[in-house]
C-alpha cells in the first residue's frame, strides 16, 4: 500500500480529523474494561497494525443492532477487532465471516476471541477478501470493508448484490487521514485514487443511501435500498 504523497499535503499527513480531545473523553468513556479488547489495542499500537479502535468499533455494535445483524460478512479482518464487535452484536445465533491472507492473523484470532467467548460465532477464511465473498455468496446484514484501499471501488456493486434490503455496507477511512483533501494538488497514489473514487461511486449509486461519519479516519456508512 503505496503511503507516499508529496510535500504540499505535508500538512495532511495522519490529520486529526476529530479533535484529539474530544476522542480521548469519548474513549475514557467508553472504556468498558474489557481485557480482550484492550489487550488487542495494545497489540496495535506496539505493531503498528491498524485497527479501527475502541470508536468506531462501539459505532459498529450500535449499527450493527440496529439492522439486527444475524449475518456479517468482513472485507479484511485482520486479527479480528472490528470482528470482536460485530460478533458480540449478532448474538449467540449470529455469524461473523471474516477475511485475511494471514494464517499467522487467523490463528492470533482464535486466541483472542476464544478468551473474549465469541469465537463459536465467527468464521475465518485465509483468502482475497472480495474472491471470498463472491465464492461464498449468500445474503448478509452487514459487509464491513477495510482491504487495500485502491480495491475499494470493486467492492460496491458486490456489497450491493449480496446485502439485504435495509442491510448496510460500512467502509473504514473513507477521509484517509486528509489525503483525500487537495484538489488538483491531491496525493496521486493508488489506494488514494481508490478511496476518493469510492466514495464518489458509493454517493451516486442508486442502490445505497450514504453518509459518511468523520469519526477517527471517516466511516461510511450506506444503507441498501
Amino acid at each position: 500500500m503505496s503511503r507516499a504523497f508529496g510535500p504540499i499535503l505535508a500538512s495532511q499527513t495522519n490529520m486529526q480529523i476529530v479533535d484529539a480531545r474530544i476522542e480521548r473523553y469519548l474513549k475514557d468513556t467508553y472504556d468498558d474494561g474489557d481485557p480482550v479488547r484492550a489487550e488487542m489495542e495494545s497489540f496495535a499500537r506496539k505493531k503498528g497494525f491498524p485497527i479501527v479502535g475502541p470508536l468506531v468499533g462501539r459505532t459498529l455494535t450500535v449499527l450493527a443492532r440496529a439492522v439486527g445483524a444475524r449475518r456479517v460478512f468482513e472485507l479484511g479482518s485482520g486479527y479480528g477487532y472490528s470482528a470482536l464487535h460485530f460478533a458480540r452484536a449478532v448474538g449467540p445465533e449470529g455469524v461473523v465471516h471474516c477475511t485475511d491472507l494471514s494464517e499467522a492473523n487467523a490463528k492470533l484470532a482464535e486466541s483472542l476471541l476464544s478468551r473474549a467467548g465469541v469465537w463459536s460465532r465467527v468464521v475465518y477464511h485465509c483468502e482475497e477478501a472480495i474472491g471470498a465473498l463472491r465464492r461464498i455468496g449468500g445474503s448478509w446484514d452487514v459487509v464491513f470493508n477495510d482491504i487495500d484501499k485502491e480495491s475499494y471501488p470493486e467492492t460496491i456493486d458486490l456489497a450491493y448484490e449480496r446485502l439485504r434490503p435495509g442491510g448496510l455496507f460500512i467502509t473504514d477511512n473513507v477521509l484517509w487521514s486528509g489525503r483525500v483533501l487537495g484538489g488538483k494538488a491531491r496525493d496521486r497514489s493508488p489506494s488514494t485514487d481508490g478511496v476518493v473514487e469510492f466514495t464518489k461511486m458509493l454517493f451516486s449509486h442508486p442502490g445505497f443511501v450514504t453518509t459518511v461519519d468523520p469519526t477517527r479516519d471517516g466511516l461510511a456508512v450506506a444503507v441498501r435500498v
